[in-house]
């Protein structure tokens, strides 16, 4: 399967060449968030996302919605590994002009969505910057026997999202809940091969998820489910941006999966060996190359 030619998984790639862990460090760089170990049955998850004005959020965003955005990231992460999270530190880089007005707004949005999901908020740092910057740091827990990473995918597997793709960018991608409660509900009832949060585009993610699964895969663009505030079937294979769950489940465990949750998790396609590369099978059934053209920061 080809490597699609974006700097940003070089330069991931090369970070990870450079770095070395002792045996605590379960899961280093390359899946949603750090696997440690800590107690006897289970992990710690840690995961940091950062935030830039004009990347990120726009100038006219609301500092609720940023603060929801923030940490909802870094939550979607600890979902997409089957953990709960339970400490943030959030550090943020701001202009001189009402910084006081700013961060009592953005942290009306983080306590409303910390207090959803039981995260404590503990720290965090300030700086100047000449536009707003975000980083938010996230320590969870999961039980041993319900870690999900990206690399479990096996040939025969059946691939399934948590909900529709598309448009996130023109709204939703501010006010987006993740997908905790769903990942919590997955672990503790199915087995679950491989998972991840899709942030940067179907297309793009499942490449990623194929990648450190050593596997290939087909999806079927009449099984997608598209969202309403997608202006194109593309914007759903590629745009990003929607933190919905992507994971796949033995053939026999999906079709429990659908038979108890189908109108809520919806089955897309099928993992493959790898020498099958990445196919989508188009609405007209013809087969053609599924070119990973998700977002990229670089």
């Amino acid at each position: 399967m080809p490597s699609p030619k974006f700097n940003e998984l070089s330069l991931i790639k090369q970070i990870a060449g450079k770095i070395k862990n002792d045996s605590s460090v379960i899961c280093g760089i390359g899946d949603d968030a750090a696997v440690l170990r800590n107690i006897k049955d289970g992990y710690l998850l840690f995961t940091c996302d950062m935030l830039i004005e004009g990347v990120d959020f726009g100038s006219s965003s609301l500092p609720e919605a940023i603060g929801h955005k923030a940490l909802a990231c870094s939550l979607s992460d600890i979902a997409a590994m089957g953990g709960l999270p339970k400490y943030a530190l959030i550090s943020l880089g701001l202009p001189k002009k009402n910084p006081e007005k700013f961060i009592d707004r953005f942290y009306t949005g983080v306590n409303k969505l910390a207090g959803h999901f039981r995260t404590n908020i503990v720290g965090g740092d300030l700086s100047l910057s000449r536009e707003i910057v975000v980083d938010v740091s996230l320590i969870g827990e999961v039980k041993k026997k319900k870690l999900v990473l990206r690399s479990g995918a096996r040939p025969g597997d059946i691939i399934f999202v948590s909900g529709s793709l598309g448009g996130s960018i023109y709204g939703k991608h501010l006010t987006f809940i993740p997908r905790l409660k769903e990942a919590n509900y997955l672990v503790s009832n199915y087995r679950i091969n491989a998972m991840m949060d899709i942030s940067d585009g179907l297309s793009l993610d499942l490449y990623r998820l194929c990648s450190a699964s050593k596997a290939g895969a087909v999806i079927y663009e009449d099984l997608i489910p598209v969202s309403c505030d997608a202006k194109s079937p593309d914007e759903a294979l590629h745009m990003g941006e929607d933190f919905e769950l992507l994971f796949t489940l033995s053939p026999k465990e999906a079709s429990r999966l659908i038979k108890n949750k189908g109108r809520i998790f919806r089955a897309i396609g099928e993992i493959r060996q790898k020498r099958f590369g990445l196919k989508l099978v188009t609405k007209n059934c013809k087969e053609r190359i599924l070119e990973p053209k998700g977002y990229q920061h670089f």
